[in-house]
C-alpha cells in the first residue's frame, strides 16, 4: 500500500497540474453541451460541421419528383420571363392532360392580373374612340376566350392536381390566401410557436380559386445567409399555411388534411416539442395512412440536401419546360411523378446558398423537402440528443485528460486523432443511419485543447532542456545551430555529414589603400558599418548561416543547419541585395569623405563537409572541400572580369530563375576541370527584351571566340562595347580577341582561361 501510494504521489506531483486544467476544460465543454454556456462560435462551428455532413451524403436519383426548369433554352423558345399566361396554361395541360404528372407545384406566383394580350386596350378603344365601328364589339365578345390570358390559366387548371407559391414579408397584403392547413382555435388553447409574418405577396382570386391548393415558398436562411432548415407551416393572423413542399406532397399524396399530433408524455418531448407547446409532428391523413412530418422549432425542419444540384446535381431529373411544351420529354419520365416548375435560368434570381452549393437552384429546395415527406426521413435533433453530447464529451473529456499527460508525443498524437475521428464517426453513423443531428463542434474543441494543453506544456519543458543546451554550447556554436539544436536537443550530434549547400565569400576591393587613406577611428567605423549591411543581408534577408569573417571578407552558407531546397537561390538573391547595400553605402562613404567601396562576390554550390570543427581550444561550425574552395577563387576571379558576381554552373543549374551572363570557361589553381562561371543580373522575370537581345548576341560572340572565328567576334563584341560601354567585360574580351590575333591559342584549344595564383 505503501509503494503505491508512493507512486501515485509522484505521478501527482508529475501531472497534477495538467490534470486540474484538463478536467476544468472538460467541465466546461460539458456545461457548453448542455446549453448552460452560450457560445456563438460553438454553434457557427456546428452549422459547419453540418454542412460538412450534408455534403458527403450521396446523391441518387429519385424518379419521383421532376423538376421543369424555365432553363436559358426555354426564354431562347418562348421569350423573356415572366411568361403570359397563356403559355402557362398549355404548360399546365401538357404536365397534367399528356403526361399525366401526379401533382404539378409551382414554385412561382401571379399576384397581378396578365394583361398581356392586350384585350384591355381594344375594349377601352371599343368603348371610346371607336365606339360606331360596327361588329367590333361582338368581335371582340369572340375573341375574349382566348385573349383572357389568366381565363386560359384557371381553365387548365382547375380540376387538376395544381399546386401554387406565394410569397410571405412583413410588408403589404396581397391577393388571395389558399384554405389554411388548420386554425389556432383547432388546437384546443395549445400554443404552438411558428413564424408569424404580418403580410405576403399571394395568387389573385381567379387562379387561387381554380388551384387545388398553394404553399408558401419563401426561403428561410440562417445568420450568415445559408439555407439549412424550412418551414413546414407559418401562422398568418389566427390560421396555419403550409409550404409549397408540404402543399405538393399532400396533393401527390392525395392528404384529405393536414393536422397537427402532439405529444402525450412530457418524458419524450425534445426541446423543440417544449417549445412548439408539445407539438411533435405534423401529420398527413391519406387514403393509406396517416403520414407523419417531425418538426422542429417554429414549424420548420431540416433540409437534408441531396447532390450539388441543378441539372448536374444528380438527386433530381430536370426537363426543360421548352421540351415539356413541345412534347420532347419521354412521357415515362413524367407519367404519375411529381413536377415543379421552377427556374435556373441567369438573371431570374432563384439561387439560394446552401451548405452543398453557393448557388443552389431554390426550386430544389422544395424537391429535397418533398423527397424526405415520400421517404419519411428526416434529419432532426433527437430529444436524447443532449444527454448522448454530455455523456460523449464527459466520457472522451476524463480519458485524455488522464492519458493524454502520461504519453509520450507520438502516442499522444496517435490518441488524439483516434479520439477525434471516433467522434466524427459516431456522429456520422447517428446522422446518416439514425438521421439524428448531433453537436459534434464541442467534443472537436475539447480534443483539440487537451491535446494542445499537453504538447504546450511538453514543449514548455523541452524548452526549458534546449536553454540548457545553448547554455552549453552557446559559447563555441553558431546560433543558427544553436537554434536548430534547442529544438531538436535529444536527436543533435555534433558529428560533421555531407550535404549539397552554396556556399559565398564576399571581399572589399583595394581594402589596403582604404585602409591607408582612413584613421583608425574611421577605419573600424568604415568597416563595421560594411560588415553590419552584409551580415544582415546575409541571415536576415534569405535566412543564411553566417560562418565567419576574414579580415575585410565574409564567408557564408545556405543549406545547413537549416535545410533549403532552394539554397542555390537564396544565396544568389543575397549576392545581388549584398550589391544593392553596397551601392547604398558607397554613396554614405563618398558623402563623408571616404574612399568609396567596392566589393567582390564569388557563389558555388555542390557537395561539401558541415559540421562543428576545430580544437580542443576553439570550435566552429562551419564547411569545407573542393565546392568551398571554389567559391572563394570565384570571388577572387570577379577582379578580371570586371564583375561584381560570379557563380558557378553548379549554382546555375540550381537557380535558373535568374538571368545570367556567361563570363569564361576557367581553369582555377588546383584544379584540373574547366568549370564555366557566370554573372547573375537580375530576376528573369524582370528581364526586359533589350537585356535578352544583349545577352543573346553576347552568347553567339561568345561562341564565335571559342571557334577562333575572330573577325566575327571582334565585331560583335565591338558592338556590344560600344552600346553598354559601362560593361568591362565586353572591353576584357576585344583585348582578347585582338591578341589572339597576333599570337593565335593554336588549334588544340578547348576555350578555357587558366588561372595560377589563388
Amino acid at each position: 500500500m505503501a509503494l503505491i501510494s508512493n507512486q501515485w504521489r509522484k505521478r501527482l506531483s508529475k501531472y497534477g497540474a495538467r490534470w486540474t486544467l484538463g478536467l476544468a476544460l472538460t467541465l466546461l465543454a460539458a456545461a457548453s453541451s448542455i446549453g448552460l454556456l452560450d457560445s456563438g462560435p460553438i454553434e457557427r462551428l456546428d452549422s459547419m460541421a453540418a454542412d460538412l455532413r450534408m455534403r458527403l451524403e450521396p446523391a441518387q436519383l429519385d424518379p419521383r419528383v421532376v423538376i421543369v426548369d424555365i432553363d436559358e433554352k426555354s426564354l431562347n423558345a418562348v421569350g423573356r420571363f415572366p411568361w403570359s399566361r397563356d403559355v402557362q396554361a398549355r404548360l399546365v395541360r401538357q404536365l397534367t392532360g399528356h403526361y399525366k404528372v401526379a401533382a404539378l407545384g409551382f414554385d412561382i406566383s401571379f399576384p397581378e392580373p396578365d394583361t398581356s394580350s392586350g384585350y384591355a386596350v381594344l375594349e377601352k378603344l371599343a368603348q371610346g374612340e371607336l365606339a360606331g365601328v360596327d361588329g367590333l364589339k361582338q368581335r371582340l365578345a369572340a375573341l375574349k376566350p382566348q385573349m383572357d390570358y389568366d381565363g386560359l390559366f384557371a381553365a387548365a387548371m382547375a380540376g387538376q392536381p395544381v399546386v401554387l407559391g406565394y410569397s410571405v414579408s412583413e410588408q403589404q397584403r396581397k391577393g388571395v390566401l389558399p384554405a389554411p392547413a388548420f386554425k389556432a382555435g383547432e388546437l384546443n388553447g395549445r400554443a404552438v410557436t411558428a413564424l408569424s409574418p404580418r403580410g405576403y405577396e399571394a395568387n389573385i382570386a381567379q387562379l387561387q380559386n381554380a388551384a387545388r391548393g398553394a404553399g408558401i415558398f419563401t426561403a428561410l436562411t440562417d445568420a450568415d445567409g445559408v439555407v439549412r432548415s424550412s418551414t413546414l407551416l407559418q401562422k398568418i393572423g389566427d390560421a396555419y399555411y403550409p409550404s409549397l413542399s408540404l402543399a405538393t406532397a399532400a396533393v401527390y399524396l392525395q392528404a384529405r388534411a393536414i393536422a397537427p399530433h402532439f405529444t402525450q408524455s412530457a418524458d419524450s418531448m425534445s426541446a423543440a416539442d417544449l417549445e412548439n407547446g408539445g407539438l411533435e409532428k405534423i401529420l398527413l391523413f391519406t387514403p393509406a395512412g396517416q403520414v407523419g412530418i417531425p418538426v422542429g422549432e417554429a414549424l420548420t425542419t431540416i433540409v437534408q440536401f441531396r447532390g450539388a444540384g441543378g441539372p448536374r446535381g444528380g438527386a433530381f431529373r430536370y426537363v426543360s419546360a421548352a421540351d415539356v411544351l413541345s412534347g420532347a420529354v419521354p412521357p415515362a419520365q413524367l407519367r404519375g411523378a411529381i413536377a415543379l416548375v421552377g427556374t435556373t435560368a441567369p438573371g431570374i434570381n432563384d439561387i439560394r446558398a446552401t451548405p452543398v452549393n453557393p448557388e443552389y437552384p431554390g426550386v430544389e429546395v422544395h424537391a429535397n423537402l418533398i423527397k424526405s415527406i415520400l421517404d419519411g426521413r428526416f434529419k432532426s435533433r433527437p430529444y436524447y440528443a443532449l444527454a448522448i453530447e454530455f455523456i460523449e464529451v464527459l466520457a472522451l473529456g476524463l480519458l485524455l485528460t488522464a492519458a493524454l499527460a502520461v504519453l509520450s508525443p507520438a502516442a499522444s498524437i496517435a490518441l488524439a486523432l483516434a479520439a477525434l475521428l471516433a467522434a466524427a464517426g459516431f456522429n456520422y453513423y447517428m446522422y446518416s443511419a439514425q438521421d439524428a443531428v448531433l453537436n459534434i463542434a464541442a467534443i472537436t474543441l475539447l480534443v483539440l485543447a487537451l491535446f494542445m494543453l499537453n504538447l504546450g506544456w511538453g514543449y514548455y519543458f523541452e524548452f526549458r532542456k534546449g536553454r540548457a543546451l545553448v547554455s552549453r554550447f552557446g559559447e563555441y556554436v553558431a546560433p543558427e545551430l544553436v537554434a536548430e539544436m534547442a529544438d531538436n536537443p535529444e536527436q543533435y550530434n555534433m558529428d560533421g555529414e555531407s550535404r549539397e549547400l552554396t556556399v559565398l565569400f564576399v571581399d572589399v576591393r583595394g581594402f589596403t589603400t582604404i585602409s591607408e587613406g582612413l584613421t583608425p577611428k574611421a577605419l573600424r567605423e568604415y568597416i563595421n558599418l560594411y560588415l553590419t549591411a552584409m551580415s544582415e543581408d546575409i541571415r536576415d534577408s534569405h535566412h543564411g548561416t553566417l560562418d565567419k569573417y576574414i579580415g575585410d571578407a565574409v564567408m557564408a552558407f545556405w543549406g545547413a543547419p537549416v535545410a533549403f531546397a532552394d539554397h542555390a537561390s537564396r544565396a544568389v538573391a543575397t549576392a545581388l541585395l549584398m550589391q544593392r547595400s553596397a551601392r547604398r553605402l558607397n554613396d554614405e562613404f563618398i558623402a563623408r569623405g571616404w574612399p568609396p567601396l567596392k566589393i567582390g562576390i564569388g557563389v558555388n554550390s555542390g557537395p561539401m563537409h558541415v559540421g562543428d570543427m576545430g580544437s580542443r581550444i576553439r570550435r566552429a561550425y562551419t564547411v569545407m572541400g573542393d565546392a568551398v574552395n571554389l567559391g572563394s577563387r570565384l570571388e577572387g576571379i570577379t577582379k578580371v572580369y570586371g564583375v561584381g558576381i560570379a557563380v558557378g554552373a553548379t549554382t546555375r543549374a540550381a537557380a535558373p530563375e535568374f538571368a545570367y551572363r556567361e563570363l569564361d570557361l576557367v581553369r582555377v589553381k588546383g584544379k584540373l576541370e574547366p568549370v564555366a562561371i557566370f554573372e547573375p543580373l537580375l530576376p528573369a522575370e524582370q528581364a526586359g527584351a533589350a537585356l535578352l537581345a544583349e545577352l543573346e548576341r553576347w552568347r553567339r560572340a561568345l561562341a564565335l571566340v571559342r571557334a577562333q572565328q575572330w573577325d566575327g567576334a571582334a565585331e560583335l563584341v565591338g558592338e556590344l562595347a560600344r552600346d553598354r560601354p559601362d560593361v568591362a567585360l565586353y572591353r576584357l574580351y576585344a583585348e582578347r580577341i585582338a591578341r589572339y590575333r597576333v599570337e593565335p591559342p593554336g588549334v588544340d584549344w578547348d576555350g578555357v582561361t587558366a588561372f595560377t595564383t589563388k
